[in-house]
C-alpha cells in the first residue's frame, strides 16, 4: 500500500480539523500523518491493543485508534488521532471512512490490477503468486477466461471504459491496458464453464465495442485458466490466436486459440522449413504458376469438402468442366485434389504460402 496515497487523504482531513491524524502499519510505524514530524516514529506498543479491539475504536495513552478494514485477524493499517475525547473519536471515525475508501480504490485500481498484469506478463515468480494473491485477497483457484481485445483501426481510450462498464466487479474481473491498442479482460467464470461461455462473452464484447466504439476490434481467446499461474499461458494463447487469425482467418473478429487447428502449427514453424516444404511439394511448378481462376476453383473445392458435383454447382459450371480443371491442376502440380492425401498436402501448402507471404517472404 502506498504511504503517499494515505498522506494525500490525511492532508485533506487536516484542513477540516485541528486534531493530528495519521496512519500506522501492522508494526506500529507511523507511515502517514498530518504532523510530518511523526512520520517514521515507531509505536509497537499499540499494535496488540488495536488488534484486541477487533475493529472497534479504541484509545490508549491519549491516542485514539481505529483499524482500517482488512481480511485477516490482525490489522494491516490503523487510523489514529491525538486525544481520547469525544471529538477525537468522531475525527478518528470519519478519517477511517475516508481512508478505507481510498484504500479500497487503491487496491482495486493498482495493487490487484498490477498483480494480474505482472502475472500475464510473466513478471512475477511462480512462488510469489500464491503469497501475493493471499495478501490482495484474490482467489487463486477459480476458472478465469482471458480475452485480448485489439483495436485494428485506431487506439480508442474509450474501449477501456466500455469493457469496464460491462464487467464492473473489480474484485473478480480485471480490465487492463496492455499496449497502445490492446486491452486484456480477465473474467472469472462459473465453475462448469467451457468454450461456449467464452464465445458468449467474446460475442458480447465484440458487439458492444462495435456499436459503442469508433472502429472494429479483434478478440483473441485463450484456454480457460484454472489457476492464477495459468493466466500467463492463456494470455499468450490469446495473443497467438489474434496473430494466427490475422493470417488465416482474416474475416473473423473472434478467434479462439482452441479452434486455430493446423494454422497454429504452421505459425510456429521456422520460415526456412516452410520454404523447403513448398519446394518439395511443388516439384513440377511453383504455386505461383497457378492463375487466379484456378486458385479460386481450388478454394471452392475445399470449401465443399472435395465434392465435385457440389463444387461445380456453386461455380455455375458443368461437372465435366470442373473435372477438366482438376486434371489441369494435377498436370501442373502433380497433385490430384480428388485424392484425400494429395488434397491435404495441397491445403497445407496453400496455408504455408499464405503464412510466408504474411512474413514478407516470396516463396
Amino acid at each position: 500500500m502506498s504511504g503517499r496515497m494515505f498522506q494525500n487523504v490525511v492532508l485533506q482531513i487536516k484542513d477540516a480539523t485541528d486534531r493530528v491524524v495519521g496512519v500506522i502499519d501492522a508494526e506500529g510505524t507511523v507511515i502517514s500523518c498530518s504532523d510530518l514530524g511523526l512520520i517514521g516514529i515507531k509505536w509497537p506498543e499499540y499494535v496488540e491493543h488495536v488488534n484486541r479491539a477487533d475493529g472497534a475504536i479504541t484509545a490508549m495513552d491519549g491516542r485514539t485508534f481505529h483499524a482500517l478494514s482488512g481480511w485477516g485477524s490482525h490489522f494491516d493499517y490503523a487510523v489514529f488521532t491525538m486525544g481520547d475525547d469525544e471529538i477525537s473519536y468522531t475525527v478518528c471515525s470519519m478519517a477511517s471512512v475516508a481512508l478505507n475508501g481510498a484504500k479500497s480504490y487503491y487496491e482495486e485500481k493498482h495493487d490487484r490490477g498490477s498483480f494480474i498484469k505482472n502475472i500475464i506478463s510473466d513478471n512475477i515468480m511462480l512462488s510469489d503468486i500464491y503469497m501475493r494473491a493471499k495478501e490482495l485477497h484474490v482467489a487463486p483457484e477459480v476458472p478465469r477466461g482471458v480475452f485480448l481485445i485489439r483495436q485494428i483501426e485506431s487506439g480508442d481510450a474509450a474501449v477501456m471504459d466500455l469493457v469496464q462498464g460491462l464487467f464492473p466487479d473489480r474484485q473478480n474481473d480485471f480490465v487492463l491496458s496492455v499496449g497502445d491498442s490492446d486491452v486484456a479482460l480477465i473474467h472469472q467464470l462459473p465453475e462448469t464453464s467451457g468454450d461456449k461461455e467464452m464465445q458468449r462473452v467474446a460475442a458480447m464484447l465484440e458487439e458492444t465495442l462495435r456499436v459503442g466504439g469508433d472502429g472494429h476490434v479483434v478478440i483473441g481467446i485463450g484456454t480457460v485458466a484454472q489457476h492464477l499461474r495459468d493466466l500467463a499461458k492463456s494470455y499468450k494463447e490469446a495473443q497467438i490466436a489474434i496473430e494466427v487469425g490475422k493470417v488465416f482467418d482474416t474475416e473473423k473478429y473472434i478467434i479462439s486459440y482452441e479452434s486455430l487447428g493446423i494454422g497454429r502449427l504452421i505459425y510456429q514453424l521456422p520460415t526456412t522449413l516452410c520454404e523447403m516444404f513448398l519446394v518439395e511439394v511443388f516439384k513440377k511448378n511453383p504455386i505461383d504458376s497457378l492463375d487466379q481462376e484456378t486458385l479460386f476453383t481450388i478454394h471452392k473445392f475445399f470449401e465443399n469438402n472435395l465434392n465435385v458435383s457440389e463444387t461445380a454447382r456453386k461455380l455455375f459450371v458443368h461437372r465435366n468442366t470442373l473435372v477438366y480443371r482438376l486434371e489441369k491442376i494435377k498436370k501442373l502440380t502433380g497433385l490430384d485434389l480428388r485424392e484425400f492425401d494429395d488434397a491435404i498436402t495441397f491445403k497445407v501448402a496453400l496455408m504455408v504460402k499464405k503464412y510466408l507471404t504474411s512474413r514478407g517472404i516470396d516463396a
